[in-house]
């Protein structure tokens, strides 16, 4: 009799033992969990935010091609395509400025290119960023010698426009 007291005595420690063994096991699996989900998360949002990145860039690198590739042949495909990639005030500056243009590159039968020489985000959040440009523009005029090439640099807003992005700023970088 007096060992089953023992043993009965005995019996609620070994099980208390054994729940905390598993009451552990179960917050270690709980929190480690929860932390691959975070990680996972947070892997995610990164991914996101290059590949926005890239888009910024992308995005700010073809415009300027844009802004100075110019034939007086296909002027108006040209600044079609400009205002296409274009919000705010940007494209309402454009728009507005967009016929002088246009006459003023067929009058003198102007053909430009520009191509990127470099390119670098200068600033970014979640939905716009401050691209940086530099381009070299070569310019021909019909009946004047070959002018050489130019080099400019752009500082472009670009933002998120729906699933887009657009081009909202431009200012040369002296």
């Amino acid at each position: 009799p007096e060992s089953d007291a023992v043993e009965d005595a005995a019996r609620p420690a070994g099980t208390s033992h054994v729940r905390l063994a598993f009451i552990a096991g179960v917050v270690t699996v709980v929190a480690l969990g929860g932390l691959a989900g975070w990680l996972g998360f947070r892997a995610d949002q990164s991914r996101h935010l290059e590949r926005q990145r890239d888009v910024f860039l992308a995005v700010g690198r073809q415009s300027a091609v844009d802004l100075t590739t110019m034939d007086y042949e296909h002027i108006d495909a040209d600044v079609q395509r400009i205002l296409d990639s274009a919000t705010g005030t940007f494209y309402d500056d454009f728009q507005r400025r967009a016929p002088a243009l246009v006459e003023g590159v067929k009058q003198v039968k102007s053909k430009s290119v520009g191509n990127v020489t470099a390119a670098a985000l200068e600033s970014d959040t979640p939905t716009e960023a401050q691209v940086l440009v530099a381009v070299t523009v070569t310019s021909a005029i019909a009946g004047q010698p070959d002018q050489r090439p130019q080099s400019w640099r752009m500082r472009l807003l670009v933002q998120e426009v729906g699933d887009e992005a657009k081009v909202s700023n431009v200012e040369l970088v002296r």
